[in-house]
């Protein structure tokens, strides 16, 4: 699997993130899920980028730590091995 990437751009009222991954690995749609959306499924799908990777952006307030993960078709739960962890969780700090 290629490496994942979290991509940062500050504002006004908070930051914004941006979940990269591979197209095609895993396989089939991915969401991100996590304090910011109530861990539901769905609501941050990451979708198609010019680059060849897929993308979803989160804005996010400043001097915060969220906690996610990714999920895959079939119920498949990962991690991004870039960030901190809390358990089974990521944590990402603002």
């Amino acid at each position: 699997m290629e490496p994942f990437m979290l991509e940062r751009r500050p504002r006004k009222d908070g930051t914004e993130i941006t979940f990269v991954l591979p197209w095609e690995d895993p396989p089939g749609p991915v969401s991100v899920v996590g304090d910011f959306n109530d861990w539901q499924p769905g609501v941050h799908t990451l979708q198609p980028r010019k680059d060849g990777k897929r993308a979803v952006t989160v804005a996010l307030p400043d001097d915060t730590t969220q906690s996610f993960r990714y999920l895959a078709a079939g119920d498949y739960w990962f991690n991004d091995e870039s960030t901190d962890h809390d358990g089974a969780n990521n944590r990402l700090h603002t």
